[in-house]
């Protein structure tokens, strides 16, 4: 991306692995005019900074600085990072009380947000932390979403991309629901190259065998490096790309939902269109009847965090 006049300005709000990943990889695809970085951590902060700081010969991003929390009220795309990390055989939803406070805790400091702003959620249990972002602040619930099932529809790419030999920017599908244990993979959305995935897999156990895959992988990373945060850091890049071109993308993501197979007034991961005011629209999927009986099932696992 060719920095301009109208490139965005973005806040991290975190220092962490994921938020100090997430500032790397928007900083080496020159996605920002300016990146400001911020946690509570000083010291981690101020460290981020300096170290990313050495590679702005290299691209185009116009610069990395460190900030207080009202120095991203000015952002015109404000990533949420922060929270307490998801721990070996812990799940995404036994972090929502703490992570909830942190995130309302945030955007009380931060103050008021410049009305143009797209707030992108990482923090987890992502679906929840969204729907209270929303609830914090007075922005459009369009200009507030989370990355969702993004970095498992990511990952169902690169699996079936280990297994059929096809490079994954051929393949295209999505989970959805959860970005947790409840979530699945719409099978009926699954193509390779156009063709549909049961003409490359024959049997349910074959699909089901994967999708606990999908599913299950993020423990196995946890469990050997303690977090994950390449992957998401790419679909965040993705998500920033598609806001900062207005491309109209259709990504999955956690957008607050209406009518929507059958789920209203929550955040899930579903296809939507993504462009410069975040959310466009939600894209239309026709789920099989036990693909929306699950999508339904997740939307009441989430229904019983937000009470």
């Amino acid at each position: 991306m060719k920095l301009n006049s109208t490139s965005p300005k973005i806040a991290v709000i975190g220092a962490g692995s994921v938020g100090s990943t997430v500032a790397y990889t928007l900083m080496v695809k020159s996605l920002a005019s300016q990146i400001t970085i911020i946690d509570i951590d000083d010291k981690k902060e101020k460290g981020e900074v300096l170290d990313l700081g050495d590679g702005l010969c290299f691209v185009e991003t116009g610069c990395i600085k460190g900030g207080d929390f009202p120095d991203a009220a000015d952002a015109d795309i404000i990533i949420l990072t922060a929270g307490v990390a998801q721990k070996p055989g812990e799940t995404r939803l036994q972090l929502a009380d703490k992570n909830k406070a942190i995130a309302k805790s945030i955007f009380k400091k931060i103050g008021k947000i410049k009305k143009t702003a797209v707030v992108i959620v990482i923090s987890n249990p992502v679906d929840v932390i969204t729907y209270t972002v929303q609830k914090a602040t007075k922005l459009p619930a369009n200009q507030i979403f989370g990355t969702g099932t993004g970095l498992e529809t990511a990952r169902l790419k690169t699996l079936l991309s280990r297994l059929t030999k096809i490079n994954p920017q051929s393949i295209d599908g999505f989970v959805m629901g959860e970005h947790g244990d409840s979530g699945f993979v719409a099978w009926s959305s699954v193509n390779i190259g156009g063709s549909p995935i049961k003409k490359f897999f024959k049997t349910d156990k074959e699909l089901a065998d994967l999708e606990k895959r999908v599913k299950t992988e993020v423990y196995e990373i946890i469990k050997r490096k303690g977090a994950t945060f390449y992957g998401i850091a790419m679909v965040v890049s993705e998500i920033v790309e598609a806001v900062a071109l207005n491309q109209r993308r259709v990504m999955p993501v956690s957008t607050k939902l209406s009518a929507y197979n059958g789920v209203s007034g929550i955040c899930l991961g579903v296809p939507a269109v993504i462009g410069a005011k975040g959310v466009v629209k939600t894209w239309p999927i026709k789920l099989t009847a036990e693909e929306k009986k699950k999508f339904q099932a997740s939307a009441k696992k989430i229904k019983q965090y937000l009470k």
